[in-house]
């Protein structure tokens, strides 16, 4: 037989339940409660009959209205068997419908009867127990009502009464988690009641003493309630219970008692005072070792993970092994800002900068007050929420503001010639041009290889620049533009933008030869291209897969893996006959020479073999060693580097092979943090040897008996400031700040020598910044060795065992911290083994790339034009280091000098392009790289492309950065991208003439079409954009807004949507097109708001790898992010298909066909747009808001205790603010 249903739709009994069940409580009690049951029953009938009544209701009536302890004892016991089933739903209706004010309300009086009732006590507290932790305000309900006296009293009258105690520690556990709460227990003695009844040692009601341990923790987690378990010494209590368990639990049964002694040593190392307590009762040596027992047993992690958080957490704090934490360089700034850090960093007085905070973690007073706990939950639910999305709907809409006059912006113009061009004399010069092309290259490959046949000696791990490299010192001089396309081969001296007048005159030709006329008239047979609906067709068609490097002639050279390539050239010392001399390999890494006096040993006759490298500029089309060394002589450094690294001086050639992501090794990190504790344990055991310090500016390179790996650090983009070998084999680096900063460590590269064979060796790097990192999710760190360099495979790879990155015990000072007091540094660390004896390697965060890199680059970009291509160089202004800021200018000639191919080629729309405005990020130059080859490739979409678009791009906005070390800033020690608003011409140049261009094209009537600044990720996965959007800001904020404030083209998400298609490390789902207020001041944000400019974007390329697509599972490399940098501009083609040509229809059909959606016409007054149909998502799209380029913007830190787990979607800090 079926039983009767005992819940209606809220889960509760029906009516005809309770009528039941109160018979049932009649014949029970008998005649005595024969009319207190009748009355129940009528008031039952009548309210289960009255509108909005419930089964509920009426059982708690009868229990308020019960006067008989037999009767209250049977409606609890009835309720007892109802809210143990029914997974919360039934307690949930219980505590909406008052229950826990009436228990309440029981318990104050039954305790007032002499003596009280142990059963109605043991039945009140077993289901205050039941309902507490579904109460929000259960704290706040026991602490009015008085509640908490009379289950404190009760617990000291029944000490040994372990029926009646149990639930009251159960009701006390919930108690405790209000704080409020917990600081009056502790004044009421419970703390020291609670240490009664935990101790001594007794493997008796091990049930109970769960309960304890769990009530004990919570009351803990108030600092008072810590200070007074120190003061009692109870520390060394909880010492002993846990050395007792850990001894006596052989087979692991009682382990969630372990835990929960852990859980109250952990609590009270919260403050300072329980970490003196913790260290002075041995409690180090005491985790170790019981640590380091359970490290067989794989089911005792969760005690090993604890007691390593608590030994990291008392683990003494040190200060950085540093004179100061401010940058080892100075740059003396022009002028000092009023206010900001740079500020402050100048007016500090001397020995400051790094002071030790005493003060706890996070610790705060505890707050006594109900206000606190009674918005507790309140304030959980705010927290979730992003303050940072800008809600101002005024702010959000874009409102072009210019700034300044259009008289000062006149002298840009200069920059836009071709907006002017007349092309008058195309046809005088254009056959000589083009008979003088074919010769071009080949004269210019021969130019820098004069001496390369020499015999001469041994070359050496890099090379310094001696006297003949002048010494650093801030210049002046005019901005010099290099005008290349091959019709106007011309120098002009342009003056400085703001300071000198704007370029005047007509250019000069370079050549003077007038070609006959014949030749003259096969001009038109010559340049004529294709149709151009024709090309473009042809190679849509081609390629709709996308674009793949793989197979372009930038790698042709490279073989199979292992395989080392054949071409080969010989280089003397001096590799340069400009003053630069090189330095040896080999030789047992002790004679190498240095700046300390220690002259490296030369071969007898002061001769050596000769040497043979890869020839890297026959792999490589934009390299030339011999050009790269020649713009190193252009390159102003602050440090005067005298070196050039062999990575840059050989040049990378991209591996064959692919690099999957490391899978993390279990454990890998509790293992370092235990090596660490070891420090201190045996702190014998330590070398703590320098070996490499910039703060010794005669000797940074300390010279031993050859023990030691030898460091260095001084060359163009090179950042180690100091090396500390600390064993044998293991060795502490410290990063150095941005220059005038005291902060931004993360950006490395740095070389190492005098390694052993086979011997893996420990690095650490123990001053960074971030809270979490890359290198926890299979990321690895990129290593260059020379030797495999010499034997044909010159490349980074990524190398590194056992990596892991975790807090560490080096204390950060709250001045370089944003004035947050107790926070620490970050320790990356990973193991490697050299192959090669006497080798020469480099490290590196990424794949390196210097500004004298970019401007061979630029240099060679030449060697790529055709009669076709208009290429031009300028020189944008000059940056505080005295270094030169180029901006390219590519589109394709005009078809000939008629007045409609002249006004074709005048109105072609502007794309502007940028990047590494942050130093760190060197996945963007290698990005805009593979957009600068493909604009000057001579593949059917790049004429197209530059048949389709006028092409702006300043390919390193902060040289400055770059050729120092630096992570973020410029020598102004600023981030560059957040000085767009008003940015300074002195302390800015760059930022702020480059935002001039932007203004002056607003002013004329022609601001890009797309504006997109190139930028780098440490902490997500895959290539996205970052976008703004009125509408999905206001989605995401909850503000109202009218629907005339929510229109808006939806163009904005037509690129990145074809990306996502084309694109194979690019990921839509990463995107995110919300405007916040932390950003108001980046590129992306002022040129959409201030310039107009609706496609403002900013594109992040990870530093890791991907997840998706093509390449998940793989860290990404140079050829991806060169394919990345081409796929964009393939996209600006689909994305002129898809916005401009109006006349071909059957492109547009065909564009629809590849992204494989339908495009619609958005038809207004004055344009015709297209867009794709499902730009306009139907549900709000999850947005991670913690993630846009700036990481350095307020972390929210999380303590990690157990090992990290991989989750490439969430990391466990956010990363809050991410670089725009």
């Amino acid at each position: 037989m079926n039983k009767p249903k005992m819940a209606t739709e809220k889960g509760v009994p029906s009516n005809s339940r309770v009528l039941m069940l109160l018979g049932q409580l009649e014949r029970m009690n008998g005649e005595a409660m024969m009319r207190d049951v009748e009355t129940a029953r009528q008031k039952s009938g009548k309210e289960v009959m009255s509108k909005g009544s419930s089964g509920m209701e009426v059982i708690l009536s009868s229990l308020e209205n019960s006067s008989d302890v037999q009767t209250t004892l049977n409606i609890l016991y009835i309720l007892s068997e109802l809210l143990t089933v029914g997974r919360g739903r039934r307690v949930g209706v219980f505590v909406s419908k008052g229950g826990t004010g009436i228990l309440f309300q029981i318990l104050i009086t039954a305790s007032k009867e002499q003596p009280p009732s142990e059963e109605l006590m043991l039945q009140l507290h077993s289901l205050l127990a039941k309902v507490g932790p579904k109460d929000r305000k259960f704290g706040v309900k026991a602490r009015l009502s008085g509640a908490l006296n009379v289950t404190v009293n009760l617990m000291k009258q029944n000490l040994q009464n372990s029926k009646l105690l149990l639930p009251c520690l159960q009701v006390l556990r919930v108690y405790s988690t209000n704080s409020v709460n917990a600081i009056s227990l502790g004044k009421n003695g419970v703390v020291e009641l609670m240490f009664k009844i935990i101790g001594p040692f007794s493997k008796k009601n091990t049930s109970l003493l769960k309960v304890a341990l769990d009530a004990l923790g919570a009351l803990l987690k108030s600092k008072t309630n810590a200070r007074r378990a120190v003061d009692g010494g109870h520390v060394t209590v909880l010492l002993a219970l846990y050395l007792d368990w850990h001894r006596n639990d052989t087979r692991h049964r009682h382990m969630l008692i372990r835990k929960g002694l852990l859980v109250c040593l952990r609590n009270i190392t919260n403050i300072k005072l329980g970490r003196k307590a913790f260290i002075e009762a041995d409690g180090m040596r005491i985790l170790y070792n019981t640590s380091t027992e359970c490290l067989p047993v794989r089911t005792l992690d969760p005690l090993i993970n604890t007691s390593s958080l608590i030994m990291r957490k008392c683990f003494p704090k040190n200060r950085m092994p540093l004179p100061t934490i401010k940058s080892a360089f100075h740059y003396q700034l022009p002028n000092v800002p009023a206010a900001g850090p740079v500020a402050q960093l100048f007016n500090q007085p001397p020995g400051v900068d790094d002071v030790a905070d005493e003060s706890d973690d996070n610790e705060e007073t505890d707050a006594e007050t109900e206000n606190d706990s009674e918005n507790e939950d309140d304030e959980k639910d705010q927290c979730c929420t992003n303050d940072d999305i800008e809600t101002d709907i005024n702010k959000l809409h874009p409102k072009r503001n210019l700034g300044r006059p259009f008289e000062e912006l006149r002298v840009y113009d200069r920059f836009f010639l071709e907006l002017s061009e007349d092309f008058q004399c195309l046809y005088h010069i254009f056959i000589i041009d083009l008979l003088f092309f074919i010769g071009l290259n080949s004269i210019r490959s021969t130019n820098h290889r004069a001496h390369s046949s020499s015999s001469v000696p041994k070359a050496r791990p890099r090379t310094e620049l001696s006297g003949g490299l002048q010494r650093y010192q801030r210049k002046t001089h005019p901005a010099v533009s290099f005008c290349t396309h091959p019709h106007f081969s011309c120098i002009s001296n342009s003056s400085r933008p703001g300071h000198h007048p704007p370029h005047q005159g007509p250019r000069q030709k370079e050549e003077t030869h007038i070609p006959s006329t014949d030749t003259c008239s096969t001009l038109s047979s010559l340049t004529k291209p294709p149709p151009q609906g024709h090309v473009i067709e042809q190679g849509l068609s081609h390629v709709l897969e996308g674009v793949s490097l793989e197979e372009e002639g930038s790698t042709e050279g490279v073989k199979q893996e292992g395989s080392p390539v054949n071409a080969t050239r010989h280089i003397q010392s001096p590799l340069l006959l400009g003053g630069i001399a090189a330095r040896r390999v080999g030789g047992g890494g002790s004679n190498w020479g240095s700046d300390c006096g220690s002259e490296g040993a030369e071969d007898e006759g002061g001769e050596g073999a000769v040497l043979e490298v890869p020839d890297t500029a026959q792999l490589l089309p934009l390299h030339d060693p011999d050009l790269y060394v020649e713009m190193v002589k252009g390159t102003h450094s602050v440090p005067q580097y005298a070196e050039v690294a062999y990575p840059d001086y050989f040049g990378h050639v991209a591996p064959t092979f692919r690099e999957p992501l490391l899978e993390r090794v279990y454990g890998v990190q509790r293992s370092k943090i235990f090596q660490d504790i070891e420090r201190l344990i045996h702190p014998n055991d330590i070398l703590d040897k320098v070996v490499y310090d910039l703060d010794i500016p005669s000797c940074p390179v300390i010279e031993d008996s050859g023990e030691s790996l030898r460091f260095n650090s001084q060359f163009e983009s090179g950042n180690l400031r100091k090396a500390v070998q600390v064993r044998k084999y293991e060795y502490d680096l410290v990063l150095n700040a941005d220059i005038n900063s005291n902060h931004y460590h993360q950006w490395f590269y740095f070389e190492v020598s005098g390694m052993r064979v086979g011997t893996t060796y420990r690095f650490n790097i123990i001053n960074c910044e971030k809270s979490n990192s890359q290198f926890n999710y299979g990321m690895q760190v990129l290593m260059y060795s020379v030797q495999e360099a010499i034997s044909g495979r010159p490349c980074w790879v990524r190398t590194g065992t056992d990596i892991c990155y975790y807090k560490n015990h080096f204390a950060r000072s709250s001045i370089a911290s944003g004035g947050q007091k107790g926070k620490s540094y970050y320790s990356l660390t990973f193991s490697t083994a050299f192959s090669h004896k006497d080798d020469v390697c480099y490290f590196a965060y990424h794949y390196p790339y210097t500004f004298s890199t970019l401007k061979m680059h630029l240099s060679k970009l030449e060697d790529l034009r055709t009669p076709q291509i208009y290429l031009r160089q300028d020189v944008l202004c000059e940056t505080l280091g005295g270094n030169t800021c180029p901006l390219i200018t590519i589109t394709a000639m005009p078809e000939s000098n008629s007045n409609d191919h002249i006004c074709q080629f005048r109105n072609r729309p502007l794309i502007f392009l940028s990047a590494r405005v942050h130093p760190g990020e060197t996945n963007a130059s290698w990005v805009m790289k593979g957009t600068l080859e493909f604009l000057m490739g001579s593949s059917l979409l790049a004429v197209s492309l530059r048949e389709a678009y006028i092409f702006k791009i300043i390919p390193m906005l902060n040289p400055d950065g770059v050729i120092n070390g630096n992570h973020r800033c410029s020598l102004s020690g600023e981030d560059l991208n957040r000085q767009w608003q008003n940015p300074n011409p002195e302390l800015h140049p760059t930022i702020y003439h480059t935002k001039s261009l932007l203004q002056y094209l607003a002013h004329i009537q022609r601001a890009p079409l797309v504006f997109c600044d190139y930028h780098g990720h440490s902490r997500k996965k895959n290539v996205f954009m970052y976008g703004c959007s009125v509408k999905e800001t206001v989605w995401q904020s909850n503000i109202s807004a009218t629907s005339s404030d929510l229109q808006e083209d939806l163009g904005y998400r037509t690129l990145p949507k074809i990306l996502s298609q084309i694109a194979p490390a690019f990921s839509m789902a990463s995107c995110s097109f919300v405007v916040e207020r932390s950003k108001e001041s980046t590129a992306r944000v002022v040129v959409w708001r201030e310039i107009g400019v609706q496609r403002s974007y900013t594109m992040e390329s990870t530093l890791c790898g991907c997840d998706q697509g093509k390449y998940k599972g793989l860290q990404i490399g140079t050829r991806e992010l060169e394919e990345m940098g081409a796929q964009f501009c393939v996209s600006l083609l689909r994305l002129k298909r898809l916005t401009g040509l109006r006349n071909h229809q059957h492109l547009l059909d065909l564009e629809g066909d590849i992204i494989g959606t339908h495009c619609k016409v958005v038809s207004t007054s004055s344009t015709t747009t297209y867009v794709l149909e499902e730009d306009e998502p139907s549900f709000l799209e999850a947005i991670d808001y913690s993630a846009e380029s700036n990481d350095e913007d307020g972390e929210a830190e999380t303590e990690q205790c157990i090992e990290v787990l991989e989750n490439p979607d969430h990391l466990s800090d956010s990363e809050t603010n991410h670089r725009d």
